[in-house]
């Protein structure tokens, strides 16, 4: 069984016996795509809502939830999956600053952009550790499909 590592703004796809994971989700969303049909699935760990927010051309589009999950399902195509074999777990979307302005709450922004790219795409979301005030680290199991949520304060969950 081998790891393999996303960081920041990145995403990967893998099958099995590899795990995929992600770690220090603070505002940032972790989005596991899986088709249990073909074993495979794929990971990417957004930072921000919208590439319109992009300050220049040359900047990671992966950071973003709409190309970001744009990219990671095109990979998954590449490899055969049919977008409508597809389910999506996702973690992450923390405040993890207190504030009163919601343009700041970058976590419940993140939140939102994902859960529209994917029903753009009608890609269910199965299971969510949205929110709160905690980071979270992902481990995603290809095989399984299950999505194991780490922090701090909160355990260990299994979805």
């Amino acid at each position: 069984m081998g790891m393999v590592t996303i960081g920041i703004s990145d995403l990967n796809i893998a099958t099995p016996p590899n795990i995929l994971v992600t770690y220090a989700l603070g505002s940032c969303i972790g989005i596991c795509l899986h088709d249990k049909a073909h074993n495979i699935g794929g990971l990417a760990h957004i930072m921000l809502p919208s590439s319109k927010e992009a300050t220049k051309a040359s900047d990671n589009l992966r950071r973003y939830a709409d190309t970001g999950i744009e990219e990671l399902v095109n990979l998954l195509k590449s490899k055969g999956v049919l977008v409508s074999s597809l389910t999506a777990k996702i973690a992450g979307g923390a405040q993890m600053f207190q504030t009163n302005c919601s343009t700041f709450n970058i976590g419940a922004r993140n939140i939102t952009a994902v859960k529209q790219v994917l029903a753009k795409y009608r890609i269910p979301i199965i299971a969510e550790d949205t929110g709160l005030n905690f980071g979270r680290t992902v481990f995603f199991d290809v095989a399984t499909g299950v999505m194991q949520v780490k922090s701090v304060n909160q355990g260990v969950v299994n979805l």
